[in-house]
């Protein structure tokens, strides 16, 4: 069993070109569901069937796993069960047929605007603040995710017309726009960039101290920071600035579809999350929009 599951993971590495995040997530999935179908007696997936899956989902469910949790680890499995398909190694995907417990949809947390006008206002006079605000408005300013960030290279920028050219989920790239706010924090920073990369070679647009290409950990840890540093009364997190710039361009717009694909999801059904407008906000459109609700002067 061991080896099949080495096999799928070098497949989405080298075929599908997955990200290692990825990877590793669906690595620890099935790791967990090969020891929890040992317990239940089956030592081959040729003899793994629907019933014993909802067995393992049960167990699942005891040992206080949540709907969200439950629900990828199964679609880890189906994935797994495909490729299996496809080698002939299984007659059968088990997983077809069985679904996930119902789970909640919370709404994306995000920052209201006089928060971000609050948390983009710091001091950027030295080299580490002027890095952190360029990365914050960039963050703000295109919706991008914590990994576009920081995979972002100094030639994926094009000042004259105001985008970046990122490279998002599955390789798949995409032009977004940033407005001059953006450009003029994005400008400082590359100017204090050439007096920290003493390697004219390295690509990257954010680097650490260390003249590297930054890391994730590094940037959540300075989102951290500039929220207690900037008094914020709630904690932030890079797609927290996501979530953010999503839910304030279409409170502003109105067009769910351009949100789509400034945000990069392939489903719109994904980008619907956003559509939780505030109840202010939807009745101060409603006074101004409905025939039978203008406000009289």
């Amino acid at each position: 069993m061991q080896d099949d599951i080495d096999a799928f993971l070098h497949y989405l590495e080298v075929e599908r070109r997955y990200s290692p995040a990825t990877i590793s997530s669906y690595q620890r999935s099935l790791l967990q569901h090969q020891k929890l179908l040992n317990q239940l007696g089956c030592q081959s997936w040729q003899s793994v069937d629907s019933q014993i899956l909802r067995g393992v989902l049960v167990k699942l469910k005891t040992a206080g796993l949540s709907p969200r949790s439950m629900a990828n680890k199964l679609s880890a499995l189906r994935s797994f069960f495909n490729y299996l398909l496809r080698q002939q190694i299984v007659p059968l995907n088990p997983v077809i047929g069985i679904s996930a417990p119902k789970q909640s949809k919370p709404l994306p947390k995000n920052l209201d605007i006089d928060s971000i006008e609050q948390l983009l206002s710091l001091d950027s006079s030295d080299l580490v603040s002027c890095r952190d605000l360029a990365m914050m408005e960039l963050l703000y300013a295109s919706g991008i995710r914590l990994a576009e960030l920081v995979s972002l290279n100094v030639s994926d920028i094009d000042f004259e017309q105001q985008q970046l050219l990122v490279t998002g989920k599955g390789n798949k790239q995409r032009l977004v726009p940033f407005g001059s706010k953006a450009e003029q924090a994005l400008k400082h920073w590359l100017k204090q960039r050439r007096l920290l990369v003493m390697d004219e070679a390295e690509p990257a647009v954010f680097v650490s101290v260390r003249q590297q290409r930054i890391s994730h950990r590094t940037v959540q840890k300075r989102l951290q920071h500039w929220a207690q540093q900037m008094q914020l009364s709630s904690t932030l997190h890079p797609h927290k600035l996501r979530h953010s710039f999503a839910t304030h361009l279409l409170e502003s717009s109105g067009d769910l579809r351009v949100v789509q694909e400034l945000l990069g999801h392939a489903n719109l059904s994904t980008t619907q999350v956003y559509t939780h407008l505030d109840f202010a906000h939807l009745a101060s459109t409603y006074d101004a929009a409905h025939p039978r609700a203008k406000r009289k002067p």
